[in-house]
């Protein structure tokens, strides 16, 4: 398989972090989001995702899988153990739910796109881009919080394993660190997020560890 990365991408990050779990070998492509105006946009890259993001998974077949979640869920169908969804219906929908709060009502706020938008076409200044940045993520790690108030949150999201939700709750929390966002007021999330760090799938998915971030000097 074939994932085409960037190191500092949540989304990627989530599906590096599946496959990690679930011990798959892939050969990562990096595609670098800023470098010359960015590479998702050249030609080579559409032919392969049309909207120009990442991630993209190219399967063992050939063809070519995108959005983060759906890619999750490829795997989870095609490489079942071990599981990132529970076994049962109520609980595999909680999982999901958890995930699409980050996928859907955090991320895409503070996506690359929405950022070069309202700072270059609206005027945004770049204090005001941050208010805006740790505004929309300190919501949603907020209404995550409470959504773990919940006997079946365990040392993870849903129970004693990590999941799909664990899959996208640890890069928000990357990205609250990088735009310096007060996690005081997570305790359920910096506990969950300590057990997957002690983990070597999480530590392996992080953006320091892949072959496109900027090695120290």
């Amino acid at each position: 398989m074939k994932l085409y990365t960037y190191f500092r991408s949540s989304a990627a990050y989530r599906v590096r972090i599946a496959l990690a779990l679930k011990g798959l070998e892939y050969e990562a492509v990096p595609v670098h989001l800023l470098r010359d105006g960015g590479e998702q946009h050249q030609p080579e890259y559409r032919a392969i995702h049309p909207g120009g993001l990442v991630p993209a998974l190219q399967t063992d077949g050939g063809e070519v899988l995108v959005q983060s979640l759906a890619i999750i869920e490829y795997l989870e169908e095609t490489h079942p153990e071990p599981p990132l969804l529970p076994p049962d219906p109520l609980g595999r929908a909680r999982v999901r739910g958890l995930a699409l709060t980050i996928a859907c009502d955090v991320h895409p706020l503070n996506n690359l796109g929405v950022l070069r938008y309202i700072t270059e076409r609206l005027g945004v200044s770049e204090e005001q881009k941050l208010d805006w940045i740790r505004h929309w993520i300190e919501r949603g790690l907020d209404t995550f919080e409470r959504l773990l108030d919940d006997p079946r949150t365990g040392r993870f999201c849903h129970g004693n394993t990590p999941t799909m939700a664990d899959c996208c709750l640890v890069p928000q929390v990357f990205n609250a660190r990088r735009y310096e966002c007060s996690l005081q007021a997570y305790p359920r999330i910096r506990a969950i997020v300590d057990a997957c760090e002690a983990l070597p799938a999480f530590r392996q998915a992080a953006p320091a560890c892949q072959p496109d971030a900027p090695q120290p000097a």
